[in-house]
């Protein structure tokens, strides 16, 4: 399964000539459609992970792709097809096993509005927790690891991270952070993970994972 990653939160996966695009929101500009989407996953309804000008351009090329989302998400889609989620639950799409689980964004202060979230499992592999640090259902290979945002401290990121304990992890949710912001992250998490048997890398390039 090939793996590739674009600004902030959004990622692709491919696997035997089918792809699933996940949270293509506003800061992900280097990401262009393409074809062979059967999936859309929006783990919420934020403008950095939910881009309507980024779903049409998807669907445009894919008009039989779905999108998957909490409610949140899906109410806000009038045109094109969409399967909501409102509890844990394993859906297959094309060639791929997508395991969901439902949860809340984490807080950003006391009182702020929260809002759904996604995390998701695909095929068993990869695990990416949406704005959240809520448990895999399963052991993990791959892990999408949030790694700068109002609602995180870094030390919270290396707690999850530990927990996970996945063989590889990659960081998503930075494009807030400027290159030194960026070169800051990746010491403390390089870190972490070589005093742990951990592999931590920037994805710059496709995966194979």
């Amino acid at each position: 399964m090939k793996l590739t990653k674009y600004q902030h939160s959004c990622f692709t996966v491919e696997k035997n000539n089918e792809i699933i695009v996940v949270d293509p929101g506003k800061y992900s500009s280097d990401f262009i459609a393409p074809d062979k989407v059967v999936a859309i996953i929006i783990t919420h309804v934020h403008s950095d992970h939910f881009d309507h000008e980024q779903i049409e351009s998807i669907i445009d090329k894919n008009p039989e792709a779905i999108i998957f989302g909490p409610q949140t998400v899906t109410s806000a889609i009038e045109v094109f097809k969409t399967q909501a989620i409102t509890e844990d639950t394993t859906v297959e799409v094309g060639q791929f096993k997508l395991q969901f689980i439902l949860g809340e964004h984490e807080s950003v202060r006391p009182n702020f509005p929260s809002t759904a979230n996604l995390g998701v499992m695909i095929d068993d592999l990869l695990y990416y927790p949406g704005d959240s640090f809520m448990a895999p259902p399963a052991p993990v290979d791959t892990l999408a690891l949030p790694a700068a945002a109002p609602w995180l401290r870094i030390s919270d990121t290396i707690d999850f991270y530990l927990f996970v304990r996945p063989r590889l992890a990659f960081p998503t949710h930075d494009a807030i952070l400027s290159v030194e912001g960026k070169e800051i992250v990746d010491s403390h998490l390089s870190s972490v993970a070589a005093e742990n048997g951990i592999e931590y890398k920037r994805l710059d390039t496709p995966v194979e994972i």
